[in-house]
């Protein structure tokens, strides 16, 4: 496939959004390196402005609307969270009108954070299809442009700068984990990755239900049905397929080989990376690092230096999952 962008649209993008975001820390642990065998490297995507990685890809788009549009009416997406959160901070940034729709379901203390950048909030059902079409009604009403979650270029693009930061930082590593929902993140990173140091492997990670290790191998989406939300405690990446401009993407730059992780594993790298290292992280989060200490042997060669992506820190403290599942309040 001709590549839609490359290493040079990434560091334009990171000239373009970097003064409205954060250079997260790559940080290290010496007992993560010990349980997984291999050096660990953790990408704090959980500290970039927002509490998520999507802010980079967000602000990047928001100000390429405003460059080309500098009368623009706004801008409309649609989210399960931290999208909708990443779109608001970069259009008040940006001085544009926002509107964010989000499913009933999404958890208060995302919702209330879209609110407080200045974001009109809008609900729908609970599935990716209505979240789709309440985002055109929208853009079809007030003219503001669609800023997709992942399947953007420009998102895409946005989202890169995470590896472009941790391959200068760490210029030698062998792999990187990717959470992957619609695969916005792993296209940017893979595309990256391929640019700056192609002996690096970007590996998927996924909920159970997702099965995207067989459309790659197969190099076709398998799915029978609509897209939909998987069940799973990660409500970050519960989508259950990738987009339609992001599947080529990760075919072609991905590995195909792809850990899928349980809800309770999830959850033991989630409340891992809260005691080891003191960090607060998503489950999304979780399943970068459970896969990073338990499934690496699955790989040949096992990868030493890896590069484990934190991807974000929105969780509601009041609902822990370890605590829920004890029974406590």
């Amino acid at each position: 496939m001709s590549t839609p962008f490359g290493l040079r649209e990434v560091r334009e993008a990171y000239r373009r959004a970097g003064r409205w975001l954060h250079r997260t820390p790559v940080l290290t642990s010496r007992c993560l390196d010990q349980l997984a065998g291999r050096q660990l490297f953790f990408k704090a995507e959980n500290l970039q402005k927002t509490g998520s990685f999507k802010a980079r890809g967000a602000c990047n788009a928001v100000f390429i609307e405003k460059e080309i549009n500098p009368a623009s009416p706004g801008v409309v997406t649609h989210s399960t969270g931290n999208h909708g959160q990443a779109v608001a901070y970069a259009a008040k940034c940006a001085g544009l009108p926002c509107s964010v729709v989000v499913p009933r379901d999404t958890p208060k203390v995302k919702c209330s954070a879209i609110e407080e950048y200045g974001a009109e909030l809008v609900f729908c059902e609970p599935s990716p299809r209505s979240r789709k079409e309440t985002c055109a009604e929208i853009a079809s009403k007030t003219g503001r442009t669609i800023i997709h979650p992942y399947d953007d270029y420009r998102v895409m693009t946005g989202q890169g700068t995470i590896a472009l930061e941790l391959l200068e930082e760490v210029p030698d590593l062998d792999a990187i984990l990717v959470p992957i929902s619609g695969g916005g993140m792993t296209s940017g990173i893979a595309i990256t990755a391929r640019g700056m140091q192609p002996a690096c492997r970007v590996f998927a990670v996924e909920p159970v239900g997702k099965d995207l290790q067989r459309c790659l191998e197969r190099g076709e989406k398998i799915y029978s049905g609509p897209n939909k939300f998987l069940d799973t405690v990660a409500d970050s990446i519960r989508i259950q397929q990738v987009g339609d401009l992001t599947f080529p993407i990760l075919c072609e730059f991905a590995q195909h080989q792809v850990f899928t992780v349980t809800d309770q594993q999830m959850i033991e790298g989630m409340r891992l990376t809260f005691e080891r290292m003191k960090m607060v992280v998503e489950a999304a989060s979780g399943a970068a690092v459970y896969a990073a200490l338990h499934q690496l042997e699955q790989v040949t060669p096992p990868p030493q230096k890896v590069g484990v992506i934190l991807c974000g820190g929105n969780v509601d403290l009041d609902h822990l999952p370890w605590v829920n599942q004890m029974g406590l309040k």
